[in-house]
């Protein structure tokens, strides 16, 4: 029977404090995906007449030093535009509905972070490295 000493006890490994920056994969992905869908919606209705429905529009007026701006004849949206927004418009709401409700805010808010701090951390989302469609510096890079 062998009596060995027992090898010196190791101080515990200290832990690593938690950073509700270090967002999950996941998360980074359906934050990109949800700035996309904002792009391309917003790109289709940079296009668009400005109402969706046929409309007469109004004159500009000036009335005592105050304008008002006017609005020419909409002819509508096409159909397929209309169709297109509505379906982009879908894919947006639940995609900003999946980072909204993603389980890594839970995680936040189990480790303290609450409030302001929490807040911080979704804004931080929008700009997080993996969750912007286009960078700064991808636009020198593909220049």
């Amino acid at each position: 029977m062998s009596t060995a000493t027992p090898p010196p006890e190791q101080a515990p490994a200290e832990e690593t404090p938690f950073d509700p920056h270090d967002f999950p994969q996941k998360l980074r992905d359906a934050q990109r995906r949800a700035a996309e869908l904002y792009a391309e919606l917003h790109s289709l209705q940079a296009r668009l007449p400005w109402s969706r429905e046929p409309h007469e529009g109004w004159p500009e007026v000036t009335d005592r030093g105050r304008e008002r701006a006017g609005r020419a004849a909409s002819p509508g949206w096409d159909p397929a535009d209309a169709a297109a927004f509505d379906k982009l418009w879908e894919e947006l709401l639940e995609a900003t509905a999946y980072v909204h409700t993603h389980g890594w805010w839970k995680t936040c808010r189990d480790h303290g972070v609450e409030g302001a701090d929490l807040v911080a951390a979704r804004q931080a989302l929008k700009s997080a490295k993996g969750a912007v469609p286009l960078a700064r510096d991808d636009v020198g890079t593909a220049a």
